[in-house]
């Protein structure tokens, strides 16, 4: 029974040696042409990581100056600084790390400067966030978090919230390897809630800064499909009145906020009916669970937009997913 509890991760190192300290930041993160050099203070440095294979929680404190880069990665990490000075640099933007306030790591890979720096860092493993997000009716392929979205005040309290109960759970040696679990799955929860998951392509021209607001509402639509949310709960997101998001979503998509969630909605149904068994799935309840109720619409409108029915889609499920 010992082989199938998670293993439980537990590291801490600390050195004053400045060498030492980048080799081993650089191990442990993938790094490449990472260089270090002292400040005006004495150098030392500390480093510790505790959780499991789904998620861990790492401080590190580096008092001098240490820049390099990142190599693309599977995992989800979200970083904070206590002190110090910190930017991250993509091809398209540069990120100013603000003390307090999250900011997630670019999954495509970035360089990076910090100096005398106290940083927390959650990292949680995709597959623990990929399960998570099935619930929500987000395929794995679709997972993708936007590093440059600044998280609200609401998405903030439910991250901040959520830390100190896994801290404290996490950080008990005592804690049954169930409730390990449990917090993996809190994390994930919450940093769903943190940044949105954009599930196709956005068009080039709502990645320009001057359409920041429409994007915050595809964005919030994509995120939050699973729930009865409003034309005006999109609105309040983005930013605009009622007009103007009518307005944004017509010359963006020529169609209605409404029509667009319920085109988000058909393409989470479809994503469910090719998951599913056909032997025993009922499309009526996954149909029900993305908010159609009304059968003959809901079947009209599915062949409209996947050039399919329902019961089609469910029959190649086991097809195409054993190819």
């Amino acid at each position: 029974m010992d082989e199938l509890q998670p293993t439980r991760v537990a590291d801490e190192t600390e050195s004053t040696d400045l060498d030492v300290a980048r080799d081993f930041l650089a191990a442990a993160y993938a790094g490449q042409q990472w260089r270090a050099d002292q400040t005006r203070q004495p150098f030392s440095f500390r480093y510790t990581a505790v959780g499991d294979q789904s998620m861990t929680l790492r401080t590190v404190r580096f008092d001098g100056h240490l820049d390099g880069a990142m190599t693309p990665s599977e995992d989800f990490v979200v970083q904070w600084t206590r002190r110090g000075a910190g930017t991250i640099t993509t091809r398209s933007d540069e990120i100013r790390m603000e003390p307090g306030r999250p900011q997630l790591w670019p999954q495509q890979g970035a360089a990076f400067s910090y100096d005398d720096y106290d940083q927390r860092i959650v990292q949680i493993n995709r597959t623990a966030l990929e399960t998570v997000a099935a619930e929500r009716g987000i395929a794995a392929r679709d997972l993708q978090l936007d590093h440059t979205v600044r998280p609200d005040e609401r998405a903030l309290h439910v991250w901040r919230s959520s830390l100190q109960l896994i801290s404290h759970t996490v950080l008990d040696r005592h804690a049954s390897p169930l409730l390990q679990a449990e917090m993996g799955r809190l994390g994930a929860l919450a940093l769903l809630e943190l940044y949105p998951i954009v599930s196709t392509p956005l068009p080039d021209e709502l990645l320009l800064p001057k359409n920041r607001h429409i994007r915050r509402a595809v964005e919030y639509v994509h995120e939050h499909a699973h729930l009865p949310i409003t034309t005006t709960d999109i609105a309040e997101v983005a930013n605009l009145s009622l007009r103007a998001l009518q307005h944004a979503f017509q010359r963006s998509f020529t169609m209605s906020p409404n029509a667009y969630l319920r085109q988000v909605r058909l393409d989470r149904v479809r994503d469910a009916l090719l998951a599913a068994d056909p032997a025993t799935a009922s499309i009526a309840d996954i149909a029900r669970s993305w908010g159609f109720a009304h059968a003959g619409r809901f079947s009209a409108a599915y062949a409209t937009r996947h050039s399919e029915y329902p019961r089609d889609t469910l029959r190649r499920s086991t097809r195409e997913t054993s190819t």
